[in-house]
């Protein structure tokens, strides 16, 4: 509930921030009116900084991988055992 209530927060103090650019025409009008456009093609683009930045230091767990693959064998074994093919590997 309080990420809502920031959301909203956020939301009304950018369009009160736009309304008074609109009003007071310290901007030129015809750019004013693109603002709205601009704030959402910068939020999409911290978007997707984000998710690269995310992606570079995203960590690798060779434990886990030790894990799955003994549980990939595990599995196999088990539908061998079972009378499913399973592949040659």
């Amino acid at each position: 509930m309080k990420h809502i209530v920031k959301i909203i927060a956020l939301l009304v103090a950018i369009s009160s921030v736009w309304i008074g650019l609109l009003q007071a025409s310290i901007i030129p009008r015809s750019n004013t009116w693109l603002l709205p456009i601009y704030l959402i093609i910068i939020l999409g683009c911290y978007g997707l900084l984000m998710v690269g930045i995310g992606l570079i230091q995203f960590r690798t767990c060779p434990h886990e991988v030790i894990l799955l693959q003994q549980d990939v064998i595990e599995a196999k074994e088990f539908l061998k055992a079972k009378g499913v093919d399973v592949g040659s590997d």
